[in-house]
């Protein structure tokens, strides 16, 4: 990437999210928060999963990949970030811009097969009771798992490659808090309409397609629960599934929002917030909404607090 007058791009400036002080401050210590959170309830899940027999479960495995994702996730972003917060030239070297943006598509791309592998999950565990054990055995877990992270290397490498192949001519400040492809090809001084183009197919790909088959499996899902004949059957079998729908509309509509409408639709400030819902907000509560009213993870953590305290007085 060259400018007009011969020399090398060597770093980016970000916008921001504010160029006031003292809102930055406040920002960093909300986000210095935000991330402690996120870093000590995915940290804990990885754990449990690890230590706890009953959580050793394709549910939980799947659960334990997510948060595994979540902490690399929010760790691209969020640190540079709160350096950017306390730093007046708020740059980045263009090599880890490359890096970051790479990052991020393909934990991005990741996390929309994983809710997917987490969704079939749940139909086989609601519409097939019986033959769970025998469908979700570990090679198919292990499959599922590698094929999503797979599929995510996959997006961001088409993505990167051909960003790289656009001209970045001179202006090298992008509105933005970290480096996305949409906010960077606003940087190429050639035509990007073929970008456009492979991030709108990409999109449907990674993510309007896992998107829909999560709908048709959750139909199947509503469908089966609704012919349990008692209340407590259907609020048990619905409450299986309450978390993940919840993490699949918050995740999958900011994601929608912002590579699915059309270009000219894309405003800087409404990108930037929808970014933020799903690469900062969602991975931090993803471990709380798994965990808060989850019977199995509470019964994990008591598990251990036994041992500890049977431990403690030997």
């Amino acid at each position: 990437m060259k400018k007009d007058n011969g020399s090398e791009i060597e770093e980016f400036i970000f916008v921001g999210l504010t160029s006031q002080r003292n809102i930055q401050i406040v920002l960093y210590v909300i986000f210095l928060f935000f991330y402690m959170i996120s870093l000590i309830g995915n940290i804990m899940i990885i754990v449990l999963r690890g230590i706890s027999p009953r959580l050793h479960t394709p549910m939980y495995f799947f659960l334990s990949n997510l948060s595994f994702l979540d902490i690399w996730y929010t760790s691209s972003i969020i640190p540079k970030m709160l350096i950017n917060f306390l730093s007046v030239r708020k740059s980045i070297s263009f090599n880890g811009c490359v890096i970051q943006m790479f990052i991020q598509l393909s934990l991005g791309g990741t996390e929309c097969y994983l809710l997917l592998s987490m969704a079939y999950d749940r139909y086989v565990a609601i519409c097939t009771p019986l033959h769970y054990t025998n469908i979700m055995h570990t090679a198919l877990c292990i499959k599922m798992a590698t094929s999503s992270w797979a599929g995510g290397i996959i997006n961001s490498i088409v993505h990167t490659v051909f960003a790289l192949q656009l001209p970045y001519c001179g202006p090298n400040v992008i509105n933005h808090f970290f480096c996305e492809v949409p906010s960077l090809l606003e940087l190429a001084c050639a035509d990007i309409s073929l970008n456009k183009t492979v991030i709108f197919i990409l999109a449907m790909l990674v993510v309007i397609g896992p998107f829909f088959l999560i709908l048709i499996t959750y139909g199947y899902i509503i469908s089966s629960i609704l012919k349990i004949r008692t209340s407590v059957g259907r609020r048990k079998a619905f409450s299986t599934c309450a978390s993940h729908i919840i993490v699949v509309s918050m995740f999958y509509g900011t994601i929608i929002f912002m590579y699915v409408r059309p270009g000219s639709t894309h405003v800087a400030n409404q990108d930037k917030m929808a970014t933020l819902f799903y690469s900062v907000i969602t991975p931090m509560l993803n471990p709380l909404i798994y965990t808060l009213r989850n019977k199995d993870v509470i019964g994990a953590f008591m598990d251990i607090k036994r041992k500890k305290m049977v431990s403690d007085k030997r």
